[in-house]
């Protein structure tokens, strides 16, 4: 019951479950050979207001992510994102790094692990598709 509250109030108020204007930033989730890396910039370049949640919402999900609970993604998108199983099942194999960016912020992933890339990539992947990122 708590946790249909807590999905319906995220996907009515995406700024509760993120921290920030969705229409203010914009995301990205390029892929590498070695994992990839989920990015979020303030549009505005002069929107401090927006770089400081993403950094802070950023920042937290690294340390999350490190720890393997993947929460905020189910709430911000009601379902759990592809590839997050393996995700907590290699949790040892992936490392999580939070960055500062110009306009933003951004958490690196990185692995050795084949089985542990692919699952980073479905995770990336959906993630693009959801936040409509090119």
């Amino acid at each position: 019951m708590l946790i249909t509250l807590l999905l319906t109030l995220a996907l009515q108020h995406p700024v509760q479950a993120m921290g920030f204007d969705q229409d203010k930033t914009v995301h990205h989730f390029p892929m590498t050979a070695n994992g990839g890396s989920v990015e979020v910039d303030a549009k505005d370049a002069s929107d401090e207001a927006s770089r400081s949640a993403i950094r802070m919402h950023l920042k937290h999900i690294a340390d999350a992510f490190a720890k393997g609970d993947f929460s905020k993604p189910l709430l911000t998108h009601g379902e759990m994102p592809d590839g997050v199983a393996e995700l907590k099942r290699l949790t040892s194999s992936i490392r999580y790094k939070y960055e500062d960016t110009a306009q933003g912020g951004a958490v690196r992933i990185t692995t050795s692990d084949p089985d542990a890339l692919k699952a980073v990539h479905a995770f990336l992947k959906y993630q693009a598709r959801e936040h409509h990122a090119k």
